[in-house]
């Protein structure tokens, strides 16, 4: 790793957490250049919902690249992403009765963040944009503006402009509701508050703690949107493509955002491959006005268009996710036992789940010792109090099982070899 040390950017990260030197990865592993096998619960931070070189979307790819497919076209049409679109239409958007158009954006996240930021700031000719509490949306400067994280926003470098930040769902306590403050801002003409154009927000906040919102709350968010003119940008970029159950983190909350980022697991490979869905009527682009060199990744599109037939095109692997989450869930609580602190929580929905561990120390410990017992993950949270569990949505129950036990097993040597019992008990007690 002598090169990655001396020659990389001081900006890398993972690395730094996991300092080994990984050389191969199947499935729900990763192995280093001795052979040594972990399992990963972190997944390219949700970009491998469906694991490492999974065979069946490997083996498309191959044959892509031995017909001599395109692997670069601008926008122009190709047969691939006419492939992918007929299939993205058939098995994912009229299932739902969603109509929706699709932007290919530049191949990040942030990418379809910003896009959705110009395309609603330019047709309700207002530049305000709301977004919430422990929110995250990436870091080029549009979309950092309503990304929460102080550290991230801190490498700015100049101001972070026209985005105001409201409290989530909970934020406040489970007996405030924050739509209702919301609203009185919205309706009081000397609030300081200027109607936006749109609210950004995720679901479930993964970099924010693993915090979900409520259907009815995302319900009330909604209606005050539409009483007021204002668009509803759901960020599934983390916990959209199955991570939460189902493909799009919102279904069955009662609720049809105006527009959809997506991105991570949207190619299923692992490929840059990003995507706005926004409803036709915003659909309000000048030819190139939005654009970039890699919009639309080809060999992106032939992955992508082989998951959503593999895995959507039926319910099987939603079934699955189910008896998976519970099994995430019954384990984790089994685990936070081991706690002596009843603030210890444990929050998920679908593969995305986390453990609150209150102290950010503990949470950094727990991540290293999981690492040298053979466990990936990562910490989360305003914090980094919470760890992260992002195991493949198509490993095994058994792989699973034997993920978890790992966990619990560091969480045991964290707590046998430090005073973390009784940090965590003068916490409670302050509390």
């Amino acid at each position: 790793m002598k090169q990655i040390n001396t020659i990389e950017s001081q900006v890398r990260s993972y690395c730094r957490a996991y300092p080994v030197m990984f050389e191969k990865a199947k499935d729900h592993l990763l192995i280093d250049k001795d052979g040594k096998k972990y399992f990963d619960f972190l997944c390219g931070a949700g970009s491998l919902n469906y694991g490492h070189n999974n065979h069946i979307l490997k083996k498309e790819i191959i044959d892509y690249l031995n017909e001599d497919g395109i692997t670069h076209s601008l926008d122009l049409a190709t047969r691939s992403k006419e492939d992918f679109l007929n299939s993205f239409s058939k098995y994912i958007l009229e299932p739902r009765n969603l109509d929706y158009k699709l932007q290919f954006t530049g191949p990040t996240g942030t990418n379809a963040v910003e896009a959705a930021f110009k395309i609603a700031r330019k047709i309700t000719g207002r530049t305000k944009i709301i977004s919430f509490t422990n929110g995250f949306h990436g870091v080029t400067l549009g979309a950092l503006a309503a990304t929460g994280n102080s550290h991230h926003r801190g490498g700015s470098g100049i101001p972070l402009n026209d985005v105001v930040f409201m409290p989530y769902d909970g934020y406040m306590g489970k007996k405030l509701n924050t739509i209702d403050y919301l609203r009185r801002l919205l309706e009081d003409n000397s609030s300081g508050v200027d109607l936006p154009a749109a609210v950004v927000l995720e679901t479930v906040q993964g970099e924010g703690g693993i915090n979900i919102a409520s259907s009815k709350w995302l319900q009330s968010l909604q209606e005050l949107c539409k009483e007021f003119g204002i668009l509803v940008i759901v960020d599934d970029i983390q916990v959209g493509c199955g991570r939460t159950g189902s493909f799009f983190s919102f279904e069955g909350m009662g609720i049809e955002p105006d527009m959809i980022t997506l991105s991570k697991s949207l190619s299923g490979f692992g490929l840059p491959f990003s995507l706005l869905l926004l409803k036709p009527g915003i659909d309000k682009w000048e030819p190139g006005e939005h654009n970039g060199t890699f919009r639309g990744n080809n060999m992106a599109f032939v992955t992508a268009k082989t998951a959503i037939e593999q895995y959507w095109a039926n319910d099987d692997l939603e079934k699955q996710i189910a008896t998976k989450s519970n099994i995430l869930k019954h384990r984790l609580e089994e685990i936070s036992d081991e706690f002596p602190s009843s603030d210890i929580q444990v929050r998920g929905k679908g593969m995305v789940y986390g453990i609150d561990c209150i102290l950010e120390d503990l949470a950094s410990e727990i991540k290293q010792k999981c690492f040298e017992n053979g466990l990936i993950l990562e910490t989360c949270g305003p914090d980094d109090q919470v760890v992260k569990l992002l195991p493949p949505l198509t490993i095994s129950e058994s792989n699973l099982t034997k993920g978890l036990d790992i966990l619990e097993k560091s969480i045991k040597e964290v707590m046998q070899e430090s005073d973390f019992d009784k940090k965590l008990t003068m916490v409670t007690v302050q509390k």
